[in-house]
């Protein structure tokens, strides 16, 4: 076996025994080696270990230790006998000394120590003359496994502009070789790349910042860590790991514009919202670090305004108001720019803001005329003839003063035909005289146009106010119902009144009242002024007489306190009921129209008799005529229908039904006697006979019917009246005779069917098919 491969391999040699041990060290010959005799004060073993460098394994086997009994008297009589783990393979022994070999390469990882017994016996007698002893090998590290970063590649992040000595990351390897033994599992870190911008802690592999850095100029570095066993002694494994650092970004840039002076125009025709141009700043951090706000500074805000694209990070710039060319031609105004969110940390470094020049020019357009109002109120008193002024409106061609512009009315055909306009100086005037009742405004919309260019039209609203002239006359508000008894006294209140007027009064509507001139003289009622724009009607005499006089018609005269004052005469009717002292309007209101039809209330009384008694000769005639058009058997099909039985099985028919009785549900209550059903099969027989010789009108058919009849009538036991009764009773009617075979005591073998084939043309078939049927039973 070639051990030239083999790693340096150091063996232990441990003995287990109870006994107090004494050490003895001694040297090796012409070697470096070094190893420890273990022996037994008492009678017992000799140990010797060995400890062996990978530059010694250049045989097949090598020398670990010796077993010698203090027995040994080296005369080749003894035997040594080595058992347990490896011992045959991995250990071997010399049996007559003791000497142990090693004959394969012992990984410590793989089984750190090995447990043997060793016996010596005689060999003659082949007895032992020593007790068998355990003892264990145990395999010394060395250094034969390099560190490894299991966790790699790493990548950490650390904000830009850090201070020296932040933390970044920690590496760490591992070594599979013993820890507690040597320095073989010793490691010690160092940075291959990365200086002079991070450094590393040896012993942790902490990584941390060694200087300021700038996202802006470099945002991600990659760095090289190695880590050495052996504590970086020389003959040391090592292993090293990447590590991408990246630098996050902080607000430590404040935004610039990309240019101190902008120039822009608008259109003087361009409405408001307009987009006029745009700005930007700009800013190296990113994210959120980058966000800006955009405003405008100075008089000009009025004006135009900005807002902020937060997409692009731009600022764009907006008509917040119309220009016009002939007015100012040109605005200067200053934006800025600030930083939505700020680090306090850099404000030391300067403000985060900037700020820049805008100038703006204005285009000139050919604009439509301009009113020198975009509102005109107007006045104009009602009643005004046709043709009077109402007022005038003017416009103007803004590009040139002179330019002609006509005016029109462009408002609803009715309003037209109120007012015209003068097309070349903007005059209005009435069409016709205006009513302040029936409209108060009126509003109209005038437009303006170019004439030397159509298309340029603009649009101003016209409100016209209708002054109110006292052309209304007050009036009563209402008809008023005025009652008066027959024994009212004098100075009696019968009625309140007061007044309207449909025109406006600015101070307030003032009404006086009383009698008018041609009642002034009348003793039977007058008239009171309340001061408060009402008035009392009063009885100026006691005692009135229907049959004398029904009606008094009162003329009240109504005045107004307009300019010029106006009057009206307004008849108040009072009627004279028959009562002593509270009115029964209803009873008033019957006697005033009886009284208007010249009738009395005998007269009526008797009239409204005769109209009653007709009513009930008509209704009465009407219901003899529906009573003779009555079917008599009305009752009985109600009945019918209303008695509906549902049979959902094939049971005993009819008589099987619980259906009840409508009868029994009326008013009146039907009494009969139970009679027991008499049989009636030798009875249809009979009559059956007999029927051959009588007609259907023959009186014992209808004795046989009216005997069934009131059979089924009487009988309780019998289905309801929605039954069928059938009778097997044929008459003598028909040429051919009964078909039936009731009675007949002969089969069909016996009958004869030759007379079928008289009957006519008609019994053809059947008499063949019972002719063929006879021939075929003979």
């Amino acid at each position: 076996m070639n051990f030239s491969a083999l790693l340096p391999l150091m063996v232990t040699l441990v003995q287990l025994w109870p006994y107090s041990l004494s050490t003895q060290n001694c040297s090796a010959p012409n070697t470096d080696l070094s190893f420890m005799a273990v022996r037994r004060v008492k009678r017992g073993w000799l140990w010797e270990p060995l400890f062996a460098t990978e530059e010694q394994i250049t045989l097949s086997r090598v020398y670990i230790g010796q077993l010698k009994s203090d027995l040994d008297k080296q005369d080749d009589s003894l035997k040594y006998i080595l058992t347990g783990e490896g011992a045959g393979s991995i250990f071997v022994i010399d049996e007559s000394n003791g000497k142990i070999y090693v004959t394969q390469k012992l990984d410590r990882e793989t089984k750190p120590f090995y447990s043997l017994r060793a016996q010596v016996i005689n060999k003659s007698t082949q007895l032992p003359v020593e007790p068998e002893s355990e003892f264990i090998i145990k395999v010394r590290d060395v250094n034969d496994h390099e560190p490894q970063f299991l966790d790699g590649p790493y990548v950490a992040t650390v904000p830009e502009m850090s201070p020296e000595g932040t933390s970044v990351i920690q590496v760490t390897a591992t070594d599979g070789d013993d820890p507690s033994y040597g320095n073989s599992a010793r490691l010690l870190y160092s940075l291959i790349q990365g200086q002079p911008y991070f450094s590393v802690e040896p012993k942790t592999g902490v990584i941390r910042m060694a200087s300021q850095m700038d996202r802006e100029t470099k945002e991600q570095y990659l760095v090289i860590i190695q880590a050495k066993d052996m504590v970086g002694q020389p003959g040391a494994f090592s292993a090293t790991a990447t590590v991408t650092i990246n630098l996050s970004d902080v607000n430590d840039n404040p935004p610039k514009f990309q240019q101190r002076l902008y120039h822009m125009s608008v259109s003087e025709e361009a409405p408001v919202g307009t987009t006029v141009g745009k700005v930007f700043a700009e800013d190296n951090d990113i994210g959120e670090n980058a966000a800006m706000n955009y405003s405008i500074e100075g008089d000009s805000s009025h004006v135009f305004d900005i807002i902020t694209n937060n997409e692009t990070q731009e600022g764009i710039i907006l008509l917040k108001k119309t220009v016009d060319y002939e007015s100012k031609r040109r605005y200067s105004i200053q934006a800025k720019v600030v930083n939505k969110y700020i680090d306090e940390r850099f404000l030391k470094e300067g403000p985060f803001e900037d700020k820049t020049i805008i100038k703006i020019n204005v285009e000139d357009a050919d604009e439509p005329p301009v009113f020198t109002s975009e509102n005109y109120v107007m006045e104009i008193v009602e009643g005004a003839m046709s043709g009077s002024l109402v007022g005038v409106v003017t416009a103007r061609d803004p590009e040139d003063d002179d330019s002609p512009v006509r005016y029109s009315i462009v408002q609803s055909t009715p309003l037209k035909r109120l007012f015209s306009i003068d097309e070349h100086n903007g005059t209005i005037i009435t069409t016709k005289p205006l009513d302040r009742e029936m409209a108060s405004w009126h509003n109209i919309t005038v437009t303006a146009t170019e004439t030397r260019n159509p298309e340029k039209i603009s649009e101003a609203n016209v409100y016209i106010q209708v002054l109110d002239v006292n052309d209304n006359a007050p009036e009563f508000p209402k008809y008023y119902e005025t009652f008066v008894c027959e024994n009212a006294v004098s100075g009696q209140l019968i009625k309140t009144i007061s007044a309207v007027d449909q025109d406006d009064s600015a101070e307030g509507h003032r009404f006086y009242f009383s009698l008018a001139p041609e009642a002034t003289n009348n003793s039977h009622f007058t008239v009171k002024d309340n001061q408060d724009n009402t008035a009392g009607v009063f009885t100026n005499k006691s005692g009135f007489r229907r049959q004398e006089q029904f009606f008094f018609y009162l003329p009240i005269l109504i005045l107004d306190n307009g300019i010029p004052p106006l009057t009206s005469t307004n008849t108040l009717t009072v009627t004279v009921c028959d009562c002593d002292t509270e009115v029964n309007t209803f009873y008033c209101r019957y006697g005033a129209f009886m009284y208007s039809l010249g009738l009395s209330t005998e007269a009526l009384v008797a009239v409204l008799a005769c109209i009653l008694i007709l009513l009930v000769f008509f209704l009465a005639i009407v219901t003899i005529r529906q009573q003779q058009k009555k079917s008599p058997f009305s009752e009985k099909m109600e009945e019918f229908r209303e008695n509906i039985v549902s049979y959902d099985d094939e049971g005993g028919g009819e008589e099987d039904t619980e259906a009840f009785d409508i009868s029994a549900l009326r008013t009146r209550t039907v009494m009969r006697t139970h009679k027991p059903r008499r049989k009636v099969t030798s009875e249809i027989h009979s009559l059956y006979r007999q029927s051959l010789q009588v007609g259907p009108d023959s009186a014992i058919f209808r004795q046989f019917i009216s005997e069934k009849l009131e059979e089924a009538n009487t009988d309780p036991t019998v289905p309801p009246y929605d039954s069928l009764q059938t009778y097997a009773f044929e008459g003598t009617g028909s040429l051919a005779g009964s078909l039936s075979s009731l009675g007949s005591n002969m089969s069909d073998a016996d009958q004869s069917y030759e007379y079928l084939a008289d009957w006519g043309p008609h019994f053809k078939q059947l008499a063949g098919m019972y002719t063929s049927h006879r021939s075929m039973g003979d």
